[in-house]
């Protein structure tokens, strides 16, 4: 894989607090997955960076590659991988997903 691609990838999840990798953009997401994420994210009132994977099939295989994880969209909170839609729905139901929020000082609703 490209080393560069990764470079890129670890410089925007050090740059933001939350990042989220996702088919389309959190204003039109091209996947169910990846919009309801946005849903969580956009319930939660946190600020986010939204990358679209579609734009560069390169960088959409970099992402897989980088988290080991095989599918989009990928949430990232203060560097760490949290997970794709499943997990993320999962810790937003039980209450984990703002002790994460919490655990990192980041603000939400």
């Amino acid at each position: 894989m490209n080393k560069d691609i990764f470079a890129h990838i670890r410089e925007i999840i050090e740059n933001n607090d939350i990042v989220l990798f996702m088919k389309g953009t959190a204003l039109s997401p091209m996947c169910g997955f990846s919009g309801l994420v946005v849903q969580v994210l956009n319930k939660l009132g946190v600020e986010f960076v939204d990358i679209n994977i579609l734009e560069d099939q390169d960088f959409r295989q970099g992402i897989k590659d980088f988290s080991e994880w095989p599918t989009i969209p990928q949430l990232y909170i203060k560097g760490e991988f949290i997970g794709g839609c499943d997990i993320v729905k999962e810790l937003y139901r039980s209450g984990e997903l703002i002790d994460i929020l919490k655990r990192n000082e980041i603000k939400y609703n």
